[in-house]
Protein backbone atom coordinates (compact mmCIF):
# COMPACT_ATOMS: atom_id res chain seq x y z
CA UNK A 1 0.00 0.00 0.00
CA UNK A 2 2.83 2.37 0.89
CA UNK A 3 4.58 1.69 -2.41
CA UNK A 4 1.46 2.46 -4.41
CA UNK A 5 1.15 5.85 -2.67
CA UNK A 6 4.75 6.66 -3.57
CA UNK A 7 4.16 5.52 -7.13
CA UNK A 8 1.03 7.66 -7.39
CA UNK A 9 2.91 10.66 -6.01
CA UNK A 10 5.74 10.10 -8.49
CA UNK A 11 3.28 9.88 -11.39
CA UNK A 12 1.56 13.10 -10.30
CA UNK A 13 4.90 14.90 -9.96
CA UNK A 14 6.00 13.65 -13.37
CA UNK A 15 2.75 14.91 -14.90
CA UNK A 16 3.17 18.32 -13.26
CA UNK A 17 6.74 18.69 -14.50
CA UNK A 18 5.83 17.42 -17.96
CA UNK A 19 3.19 20.16 -18.19
CA UNK A 20 5.63 22.87 -17.06
CA UNK A 21 6.68 25.42 -19.67
CA UNK A 22 9.80 24.73 -21.69
CA UNK A 23 12.73 26.95 -20.77
CA UNK A 24 15.89 27.98 -22.57
CA UNK A 25 17.88 25.04 -21.29
CA UNK A 26 17.72 22.11 -18.91
CA UNK A 27 19.72 23.42 -15.89
CA UNK A 28 20.88 19.90 -14.94
CA UNK A 29 23.61 20.92 -16.15
CA UNK A 30 23.82 18.58 -19.09
CA UNK A 31 26.95 20.04 -20.65
CA UNK A 32 25.24 20.38 -24.03
CA UNK A 33 25.45 24.02 -25.01
CA UNK A 34 24.98 25.82 -28.30
CA UNK A 35 25.73 29.46 -27.60
CA UNK A 36 25.44 30.58 -31.22
CA UNK A 37 21.99 28.97 -31.47
CA UNK A 38 20.87 30.84 -28.36
CA UNK A 39 22.09 34.11 -29.89
CA UNK A 40 20.18 33.31 -33.09
CA UNK A 41 17.05 32.76 -30.97
CA UNK A 42 17.59 36.12 -29.25
CA UNK A 43 17.95 37.82 -32.65
CA UNK A 44 14.82 36.05 -33.89
CA UNK A 45 12.89 37.22 -30.81
CA UNK A 46 14.06 40.79 -31.43
CA UNK A 47 13.01 40.61 -35.09
CA UNK A 48 9.60 39.34 -34.02
CA UNK A 49 9.27 42.09 -31.40
CA UNK A 50 10.19 44.65 -34.08
CA UNK A 51 7.62 43.24 -36.53
CA UNK A 52 4.98 43.09 -33.79
CA UNK A 53 5.60 46.71 -32.80
CA UNK A 54 5.25 47.78 -36.43
CA UNK A 55 1.98 45.87 -36.85
CA UNK A 56 0.61 47.15 -33.53
CA UNK A 57 1.29 50.74 -34.54
CA UNK A 58 -0.29 50.23 -37.98
CA UNK A 59 -3.39 48.59 -36.50
CA UNK A 60 -3.74 51.33 -33.87
CA UNK A 61 -3.70 53.97 -36.63
CA UNK A 62 -6.52 52.26 -38.50
CA UNK A 63 -8.67 51.77 -35.41
CA UNK A 64 -9.97 48.51 -36.85
CA UNK A 65 -9.41 44.84 -36.25
CA UNK A 66 -9.09 44.68 -32.48
CA UNK A 67 -8.53 40.91 -32.63
CA UNK A 68 -5.40 41.26 -34.76
CA UNK A 69 -4.16 44.07 -32.52
CA UNK A 70 -4.50 41.87 -29.44
CA UNK A 71 -2.78 38.98 -31.21
CA UNK A 72 0.22 41.15 -32.15
CA UNK A 73 0.47 42.48 -28.59
CA UNK A 74 0.44 38.94 -27.20
CA UNK A 75 3.03 37.88 -29.78
CA UNK A 76 5.31 40.80 -28.86
CA UNK A 77 5.02 40.06 -25.15
CA UNK A 78 5.63 36.33 -25.64
CA UNK A 79 8.83 36.98 -27.58
CA UNK A 80 10.01 39.49 -24.97
CA UNK A 81 9.43 36.77 -22.35
CA UNK A 82 11.35 34.24 -24.45
CA UNK A 83 14.25 36.67 -24.80
CA UNK A 84 14.31 37.29 -21.05
CA UNK A 85 14.19 33.56 -20.43
CA UNK A 86 17.15 32.86 -22.72
CA UNK A 87 19.17 35.67 -21.17
CA UNK A 88 18.52 34.63 -17.57
CA UNK A 89 18.17 30.86 -17.67
CA UNK A 90 20.85 30.20 -20.27
CA UNK A 91 23.47 32.93 -20.35
CA UNK A 92 23.31 34.44 -16.86
CA UNK A 93 22.90 31.23 -14.88
CA UNK A 94 24.75 28.67 -16.98
CA UNK A 95 27.25 30.30 -19.30
CA UNK A 96 28.62 33.33 -17.46
CA UNK A 97 30.73 32.13 -14.59
CA UNK A 98 31.32 34.56 -11.71
CA UNK A 99 34.81 36.05 -11.73
CA UNK A 100 36.51 37.37 -8.57
CA UNK A 101 37.07 41.14 -8.54
CA UNK A 102 40.82 40.50 -8.40
CA UNK A 103 40.78 38.39 -11.58
CA UNK A 104 42.06 40.04 -14.78
CA UNK A 105 38.82 39.02 -16.55
CA UNK A 106 36.58 40.78 -14.03
CA UNK A 107 36.00 43.88 -16.20
CA UNK A 108 34.92 41.68 -19.13
CA UNK A 109 32.61 39.71 -16.84
CA UNK A 110 30.98 42.91 -15.57
CA UNK A 111 30.61 44.23 -19.13
CA UNK A 112 28.83 41.04 -20.25
CA UNK A 113 26.65 40.94 -17.14
CA UNK A 114 25.71 44.62 -17.46
CA UNK A 115 24.82 44.18 -21.13
CA UNK A 116 22.61 41.18 -20.35
CA UNK A 117 20.88 43.15 -17.60
CA UNK A 118 20.22 45.99 -20.03
CA UNK A 119 18.73 43.44 -22.48
CA UNK A 120 16.36 42.27 -19.74
CA UNK A 121 15.27 45.84 -18.99
CA UNK A 122 14.67 46.63 -22.69
CA UNK A 123 12.66 43.42 -23.10
CA UNK A 124 10.55 44.54 -20.15
CA UNK A 125 10.07 47.93 -21.83
CA UNK A 126 9.02 46.15 -25.03
CA UNK A 127 6.18 44.57 -23.06
CA UNK A 128 5.12 47.96 -21.72
CA UNK A 129 4.61 49.74 -25.02
CA UNK A 130 5.09 49.83 -28.77
CA UNK A 131 7.95 52.25 -29.33
CA UNK A 132 10.10 51.13 -32.31
CA UNK A 133 13.17 52.57 -30.55
CA UNK A 134 12.86 49.75 -28.01
CA UNK A 135 13.51 47.18 -30.73
CA UNK A 136 16.47 49.25 -31.93
CA UNK A 137 17.94 49.27 -28.41
CA UNK A 138 17.35 45.51 -28.06
CA UNK A 139 19.20 44.95 -31.35
CA UNK A 140 22.11 47.16 -30.31
CA UNK A 141 22.41 45.42 -26.94
CA UNK A 142 22.25 41.95 -28.50
CA UNK A 143 24.96 42.98 -30.97
CA UNK A 144 27.09 44.31 -28.10
CA UNK A 145 26.66 41.14 -26.04
CA UNK A 146 27.37 38.97 -29.08
CA UNK A 147 30.67 40.78 -29.59
CA UNK A 148 31.60 40.72 -25.87
CA UNK A 149 30.67 37.09 -25.38
CA UNK A 150 32.07 35.49 -28.50
CA UNK A 151 35.26 37.58 -28.38
CA UNK A 152 35.76 36.22 -24.86
CA UNK A 153 35.02 32.63 -25.92
CA UNK A 154 37.60 32.80 -28.74
CA UNK A 155 40.30 33.79 -26.22
CA UNK A 156 39.82 30.64 -24.12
Amino acid sequence: MKNSKWLAAAVILAAVFAAAPVFAHCEIPCGIYDDSLRMKLIYEDIATIRKSIHEINELEKSGRNANQLVRWIINKDNHADKLQNTVTRYFMTQRLKPVPATDPGYADYIARLTTLHALLVEAMKAKQGSDPATADRLQALANAFDKLYFHHEKEK
